[in-house]
């Protein structure tokens, strides 16, 4: 696997949704001999544990949106060069802090279409079926008549987002009898109990969507350049400040600090701002700061650090803080609508 995945970053290298290839060395302490090792860039959390945090509740809409674009951007690309990436889950879609953008890992099942090595490719539950009959002859030791394609990767994106937005491991599921007589109506009634939460129109546009990319007949499921052009991707959603908690950028939000007296006074605003400043750079250097006298944003405090590293180190030890006699809660904040002044209205 490892010469395998090597060659396919470096043919993909490049693209800001799949993971950055550095190098390779090799490990000699190991008991086994030396070892060879792929040197990545460090990446942050990972859309399964971003499934553990949302529970029940699944994500929000801003969430699947950021994390559907971004994976079929990736998938676009790496299909145009003719691969396949053969085991998306989860697992394998982590958030970088400092791009802010989910990013495509693991390609140590990937194929160049037509040339598929193993017969075993994808994980159990986001498997598609044409590769789990694959699977099924090949362990038979038969031939299987159907090629597997690069559709298997957007059936096991479809599986993804309906886990995000319901909130469940949906493995069970996607394996029992009705699911294979009809999974349309299995996704309708996720739909239609999720209803309440997420309104109306955007939840029809994101069912449809996955609906397209879970056709059991490969050749009518959605390519992902096809999926992009969804009416999903054209609405714009605020994140929710769970959003803002888990996902980690260069810019920290800093709430329940200051009074609107405090805003008032010319004197005791620039006080402020000189103690926020102090005790900031404490975990790194502050490239920027503002604090909105209006609104929205208004008494709010955004910190922009050089790096996420240390927005992160920022963040754990800011929250919970007493400052000027109130608790300080702590997000991150999307860099770049901070950049464009952009601040969300309502954040839930």
């Amino acid at each position: 696997g490892f010469r395998k995945e090597r060659a396919a970053l470096e043919q993909l290298r490049g693209h800001r949704n799949i993971v950055t290839l550095y190098g390779v060395f090799t490990k000699h302490c190991s008991a086994n001999g030396p070892s060879r090792c792929l040197l990545l860039e460090l990446l942050d959390v990972s859309v399964s544990e971003l499934l553990l945090h949302a529970s029940s509740q699944g994500c929000s809409m801003w969430m699947i949106q950021h994390c559907a674009r971004d994976v079929l951007e990736a998938l676009a690309f790496l299909h145009h060069k003719g691969y396949v990436h053969a085991d998306l889950k989860p697992r394998n879609i982590l958030w970088s802090a400092e791009e802010e953008c989910f990013k495509l890992i693991d390609f140590g099942l990937s194929f160049k279409e037509g040339n598929q090595d193993v017969k075993y490719i994808q994980t159990d539950g986001y498997r598609a079926p044409e590769a789990e009959l694959q699977n099924c002859l090949a362990q038979a030791g038969l031939q299987s008549e159907t090629e597997c394609t690069s559709a298997v990767d957007l059936w096991s994106l479809g599986i993804v987002l309906l886990e995000m937005f319901s909130g469940m491991k949906l493995k069970h599921t996607v394996q029992s009898q009705e699911w294979k007589t009809n999974s349309s109506a299995i996704i309708d009634r996720i739909f239609a109990s999720e209803g309440v939460v997420n309104s109306a129109i955007p939840a029809y546009h994101l069912r449809d969507l996955i609906k397209s990319m879970l056709h059991c007949d490969q050749g009518q499921r959605a390519s992902a350049e096809t999926a992009l052009c969804s009416p999903f991707f054209s609405i714009p959603f605020a994140p929710h400040i769970e959003d803002l908690v888990m996902l980690p950028t260069p810019v920290l939000r800093l709430l329940n600090i200051l009074s609107d007296a405090s805003l008032q006074s010319e004197e005791e605003y620039e006080d402020i701002l000189e103690d926020i400043r102090e005790e900031c750079q404490k975990y790194g250097p502050v490239v920027s700061l503002l604090i909105p006298k209006e609104n929205p944003g208004k008494g709010q405090v955004f910190v922009e650090y050089a790096n996420a590293g240390d927005s992160k180190a920022a963040q754990k030890m800011l929250t919970g803080k007493i400052f000027d006699g109130k608790f300080v809660v702590a997000t991150f904040y999307p860099l770049s609508a901070y950049k464009r002044g952009y601040l969300y209205q309502n954040l839930l």
